[in-house]
């Protein structure tokens, strides 16, 4: 029977633990994200675009060394949340959280400006011809409709900050029971002798997560559309 190791165990809880804080304290800037880029038109529109998708195409250990710069206990905004309210987010979970939720934000935004971008606009103003004000009409029209793309967004950026392995090292280094996540501690055990079967062992055990993530995903986007359809 396959039973997890005391060190399997705890990179598994900081894993799932990371990311869940990571999607959580996002989620609700990304929705506000994916609505400005799906419905405002604005100049310099691109350049936003292109700043919320930054994290895609940069090298992961450059925002992780970036976040360390602002965030850290010196940085310009890491040492102001020190002074001022003992907050340190480097080299600790938190830390990892943020370095997990930045790097995850461009799919979180871009599945749900997707998902919103295909509302039908004729539905909204319809309610809102019905006396729905904006917030009601967002509630009970807009978010149900694109909820789908929601959940899609929010499971892709879950899976994604799991694997988050640049960032987050750089930003909160490789702390035993503190910042160890499963891509962590399977870098740190292939550095040691003997360690293959145990990196090995922790190879599947991320494969297994991030599978289970999506699947999750496909079964709860089939369900609300479906639900959707009536």
């Amino acid at each position: 029977m396959f039973t997890l190791t005391p060190l399997e165990m705890e990179a598994l809880r900081l894993s799932l633990l990371v990311s869940f804080w990571a999607v959580a304290a996002s989620l609700p800037l990304g929705l506000g994200c994916a609505w400005v880029l799906a419905r405002l038109d604005f100049p310099g529109k691109v350049v936003v675009d292109g700043i919320i998708h930054l994290p895609l195409v940069l090298p992961p250990v450059v925002v992780g060394y970036g976040l360390l710069v602002v965030l850290g206990r010196r940085g310009v905004v890491g040492g102001w949340l020190y002074d001022w309210f003992g907050i340190t987010l480097a080299f600790n979970w938190k830390g990892a959280a943020v370095a997990s939720a930045v790097i995850a934000f461009p799919l979180m935004v871009r599945a749900i400006r997707l998902a919103l971008e295909g509302v039908d606009r004729g539905l909204e103003q319809a309610a809102r011809t019905l006396g729905c004000g904006p917030i009601r009409t967002f509630w009970s029209v807009t978010l149900p409709l694109m909820l789908p793309g929601v959940l899609t967004g929010v499971i892709l950026a879950f899976a994604r900050s799991l694997s988050e392995f640049g960032a987050t090292i750089t930003f909160v280094s490789n702390i035993p029971g503190e910042t160890r996540t499963l891509p962590i501690a399977l870098y740190a055990l292939t550095q040691v002798p003997g360690g293959d079967e145990a990196a090995l062992r922790l190879c599947v055990i991320s494969v297994v997560v991030a599978f289970a993530a999506l699947l999750a995903s496909e079964y709860l986007a089939r369900r609300v559309q479906a639900r959707l359809k009536g």
